[in-house]
């Protein structure tokens, strides 16, 4: 009986060595990821939440003019085009990505069970985005282009896809929903196999097509992943630059000058890093409300499935 105390008093001490334990191990594991996120990501974004209420252009010291650059972004019409054309990027992208994405997703689902042909549509996904647009850039040139080549040979006229105003966001749109249409379909797929069969082979039993079974089960109960990979797309797609870089660069007349080409530009074309730094505050706050908004929408914390 008098060693049952320290006994006791042991054995409940040990949970909490043994979670001390883990917690050592856990702050080990998310050092590295912590030490990256301050450096790259949470000082950078404090210094230039500074930046936007200055006057900067690195060669000389930073001077504060308070809310003059968010002023100034209210008046610009280049600012209001880059968002315009933006924000009609995006609804092309992720419209078709979309679309295309989750057809393909259930059609991996239902006709076939290769992990080959699955691994196949992220192919484009594992190559870089500079080297998949100039690949395309050469191939839709309107001279020696083999699309406009091909065009020519079925006696329809020649388009020039990054030369006119009409052509150039709908092409961007269509390369990247190219690349990233079979990664975006593997996320919906994963959703896919999350759906309990039971529930559609009570459909089955009660006559319902394929149709109905897509619209009333699939669709529905997808909501959460769709969601998730809404906002990971959305933000993304507000982010293009690369593409735009390497082929129109913001031409022609500024029909492809998205907002984040147009921040890249003012920053390191024009070195007006303190009005650069407000546009890119705005920036952010614009893929947060929108985030939220998706969400909130989309009511991605809740399933239908009982």
């Amino acid at each position: 009986m008098t060693t049952a105390g320290p006994v006791g008093a042991t054995t409940r001490s040990r949970p909490r060595r043994r979670l001390s334990k883990d917690a050592r191990s856990a702050v080990i594991f998310l050092l590295p990821a912590s030490i990256g996120l301050i450096v790259f990501y949470l000082i950078p974004a404090i210094r230039g939440l500074y930046f936007s209420f200055t006057e900067y252009a690195v060669l000389t010291p930073a001077k504060w003019t308070g809310l003059d650059n968010y002023a100034r972004l209210v008046h610009d019409p280049l600012f209001w085009n880059a968002l315009k054309m933006t924000v009609y990027y995006v609804v092309l992208n992720i419209g078709f990505q979309t679309i295309i994405a989750v057809l393909l997703a259930v059609l991996m689902q239902r006709l076939t069970n290769s992990v080959l042909l699955r691994g196949m549509a992220l192919l484009p996904y594992f190559v870089a985005n500079v080297i998949i647009a100039l690949v395309w850039y050469f191939m839709m040139d309107y001279q020696i282009g083999v699309v406009n080549v091909g065009l020519d040979g079925l006696g329809l006229d020649r388009v020039a896809f990054f030369g006119e105003s009409a052509w150039a966001i709908p092409t961007v749109a269509f390369i990247n929903v190219w690349r990233h249409m079979g990664y975006t379909a593997l996320l919906v797929f994963a959703g896919l196999q999350t759906i309990n069969r039971s529930v559609y082979e009570a459909a089955d039993m009660d006559g319902a097509g394929e149709g109905r079974k897509f619209f009333s089960i699939t669709l529905p109960l997808l909501r959460p992943v769709l969601a998730m990979v809404l906002v990971v797309t959305v933000t993304g797609s507000f982010q293009i630059f690369d593409t735009i870089a390497v082929t129109t660069k913001g031409g022609p007349i500024n029909a492809t000058r998205v907002i984040y080409y147009y921040i890249w530009d003012l920053a390191f074309g024009q070195l007006d890093f303190g009005y650069a730094s407000a546009l890119a505050m705005v920036l952010f706050l614009l893929l947060l409300g929108v985030s939220l908004i998706q969400l909130r929408l989309m009511r991605a914390g809740e399933s239908d499935e009982m």
